[in-house]
């Protein structure tokens, strides 16, 4: 979390900070950047930086923070515009980081992201959708998603089932993007497992 001194800066230096910490981070991953090339960019000196952030961490993760609300809110949206649809509302949160990851390229930061994914990444970036976090939040989630068209009993089978579609999703992420899969290849990878979840694994006795 960065330390209060950051929120504090006015928006015009804040936002240069973020863009430089961004752009290093878009073109490496977290482990190979350098906090010297965020100064050069950002125009600051060395001390500056660590009245904001604790190390380079804190702002790769302050940025994948404000990446993971943004989706959580679009995953809030498309339940509502689907009408309750999970599975609707998650493909098209998969499709949304899927496309985002290519926009620039290779120097992008959502896909130096899923390229190095690691226990913390993914949690930083789910756990928004996690009972765990905030569990306003995922009742939230609970109540705005049509249960009748789901095999679930209870607000913790649901919490169940959305770890599965969750860890469904990363997968699919993580791959498609380090194979150079296309947005069509993506999709219908992502789509196949999701219908084997929807019609389920055993057959009926």
């Amino acid at each position: 979390m960065p330390k209060q001194t950051f929120f504090n800066l006015k928006d015009d230096k804040k936002n240069k900070l973020v863009e430089a910490a961004r752009d290093e981070f878009s073109r490496v991953s977290l482990y190979e950047a350098s906090i010297a090339n965020i100064l050069k960019k950002a125009e600051i000196p060395r001390g500056s930086f660590y009245q904001y952030f604790h190390d380079k961490e804190d702002a790769f993760f302050y940025l994948l923070n404000e990446h993971a609300e943004e989706r959580h809110e679009n995953f809030i949206e498309n339940v509502k515009v689907f009408n309750g649809d999970l599975f609707q509302a998650m493909t098209e949160v998969y499709m949304t980081v899927f496309r985002f990851s290519n926009e620039n390229g290779k120097s992008n930061f959502i896909r130096n992201v899923l390229m190095n994914m690691n226990y913390k990444i993914e949690h930083a970036f789910t756990k928004n959708l996690t009972k765990q976090n905030i569990e306003q939040r995922f009742h939230e989630i609970y109540q705005l998603v049509d249960m009748e068209n789901l095999d679930v009993s209870n607000e913790e089978e649901f919490y169940h089932l959305m770890q599965i579609l969750i860890a469904v999703t990363f997968h699919n992420l993580v791959h498609c993007v380090s194979n150079e899969f296309t947005e069509t290849e993506a999709l219908d990878k992502y789509v196949a497992e999701l219908r084997l979840l929807k019609k389920g694994l055993v057959k009926n006795s």
